[in-house]
């Protein structure tokens, strides 16, 4: 097990970057760290020459890997690191310098078993993208197939988790210290960052989820998922269809090609629509460098490592809440968020309803390029805290991915308005899962079920009744003992070992910047 000390001197070396960054003023100011943090926060700041605008994404990405997909989930929560930083870590381009094609060679050697080319005719060795996990290389197949081939960074595994159990050890520390940290529950919220990451850095887990989402998407007109090719797919390779298509961000190359943008707009919000609210299983991931424009406009999804799932229940939640903002229907979204329990009962409806409304009136009647998916999620942010709503780390990247999408159809076409677009999909989603005959045919099915399969009554009953909450049980989180209980244990002298760990990375920290700066 990682030392406390080995933590320390990790985290006050990444608080250096950071402050390099200029990216640590405005998290020392939020209202949510704790005074001990804003102290560590100014140790990490001392000596160094800082920009006058922070720049979030640059640090992270000098952090490492880790760092960057922290970085991305984070971007969701504005309410802990501030608008600022939230908006300029969507920003936040997941790429890295290639891995020499050596390493990537003995790679899928050692991972499929065979020489390379015995798998593939050709492979490209200059890769075509290079990510913080993985690069993906060009190829065809013996049987003349063109291919893409992703491809782990070697030793990749092990630095993500040596950094997640840094993260794990900071959370649990900050959460200890109660008050609003506490509330915005940062152990749950790394635990379900280790549970998405580890999923990513298993390529079959990828590959499974691109299989299950073409079958969810199978009947959706133009929007088309690559084939798999599991013969050349491992834990640590994988190969799929490559696709020749135009970049969705390439707004110029659209356009030449004769494609209709709005239409294309409307489709990506329709299609992460039925993916989330219908389906419930949806694509997490979805920037501009992940979906493509065929010639005939489909639109093409790649990048399956970050996927989100929403129970049927919370769909039900989730889709009444946009329907009801949407119709200024308040009452209902704030009785949706007591029956959720995202909101506890010791506080009045009514005042939440007020609250929302707060949120929602100011965006009615306003002109559509004015109107924000992201301002309304900013909006509620900012009422959480009044009413003790904890994070809901299952919603976090349903939450992301609406503002991704949101962001890639209004480049697409600048006045549209996610809420015009969506709400006859929802409405229409609403009335067939709720709905008179939706109910009478569930009830039929029901009685059939239950009389068919009586022994089994009780755990049927329990499956279809879902426990109070709208949120589903929370991943456990890290067992980490505190540095002041292990203090009591150790005496004064595991102090003064912290404390030389400080000093020795601060000192560390500092030589890094003047090497920086004077070299």
């Amino acid at each position: 097990m990682t030392s406390s000390r080995t933590h320390i001197f990790r985290l006050l070396k990444w608080g250096r970057t950071l402050a390099k960054h200029g990216a640590l003023r405005d998290l020392e100011k939020h209202k949510a760290t704790p005074p001990q943090v804003r102290r560590l926060f100014r140790i990490a700041r001392i000596g160094t020459i800082q920009p006058k605008e922070p720049n979030y994404s640059a640090a992270l990405q000098a952090i490492g890997p880790a760092a960057i997909k922290l970085g991305q989930t984070l971007a969701t929560r504005p309410d802990i690191i501030g608008e600022a930083a939230a908006r300029d870590l969507l920003q936040l381009q997941d790429s890295l310098p290639p891995v020499p094609f050596d390493s990537i060679r003995d790679e899928i050697e050692f991972s499929l078993g065979k020489p390379l080319d015995e798998l593939y005719s050709h492979i490209d060795p200059d890769p075509v993208g290079a990510a913080s996990i993985a690069q993906v290389h060009r190829a065809t197949t013996l049987d003349g197939k063109d291919v893409a081939v992703k491809v782990l960074r070697p030793g990749i595994i092990k630095k993500f988790s040596r950094d997640i159990e840094t993260y794990e050890w900071a959370a649990a520390h900050l959460e200890a210290l109660g008050g609003e940290a506490a509330r915005l529950r940062p152990q749950l919220v790394i635990a379900n960052f280790r549970r998405w990451t580890m999923r990513e850095l298993d390529l079959r887990r990828e590959a499974a989820s691109a299989s299950e989402l073409a079958e969810h998407m199978a009947q959706v007109d133009q929007f088309e998922i690559p084939a798999i090719d599991w013969d050349r797919t491992s834990g640590r390779v994988l190969t799929l269809d490559w696709v020749d298509g135009v970049k969705i961000s390439n707004r110029e190359a659209l356009v030449a090609a004769g494609h209709d943008l709005d239409a294309i707009a409307s489709r990506l919000v329709h299609t992460f629509l039925k993916q989330a609210i219908e389906a419930g299983y949806f694509h997490a991931d979805m920037h501009q460098g992940n979906l493509f424009v065929k010639a005939d406009g489909t639109i093409v999804a790649i990048d399956f490592g970050i996927m989100g799932r929403i129970n049927k229940k919370a769909r039900f939640w989730l889709a009444e809440i946009l329907y009801g903002l949407t119709t200024g229907n308040y009452k209902r979204v704030a009785e949706i968020h007591f029956e959720a329990q995202y909101v506890p009962d010791h506080h009045s409806m009514e005042d939440f309803a007020t609250a929302l409304r707060a949120v929602g009136e100011p965006m009615r009647g306003k002109p559509v390029s004015e109107l924000s998916v992201g301002d309304m999620l900013d909006g509620l942010f900012a009422i959480t805290r009044d009413f003790d709503m904890e994070t809901q780390p299952h919603l976090l990247l349903l939450q992301k991915t609406m503002v991704m999408v949101e962001g890639i159809a209004t480049d697409l076409n600048p006045t549209i308005n996610m809420w015009d677009a969506s709400g006859p999909y929802v409405k229409e989603w609403i009335r067939g899962e709720l709905g008179p005959e939706a109910a009478i045919a569930d009830r039929i099915n029901a009685d059939v079920d239950t009389l068919l399969m009586l022994p089994d009554i009780v755990r049927r009953l329990d499956a279809q009744l879902p426990r109070q909450g709208g949120a589903p049980p929370p991943p456990p989180v890290a067992d980490v003992e505190l540095i002041w209980e292990k203090r009591k244990r150790g005496g004064s002298g595991e102090f003064w070992r912290y404390a030389l760990t400080t000093v020795v990375a601060a000192a560390a920290g500092a030589g890094a910047v003047w090497l920086y700066t004077n070299v």
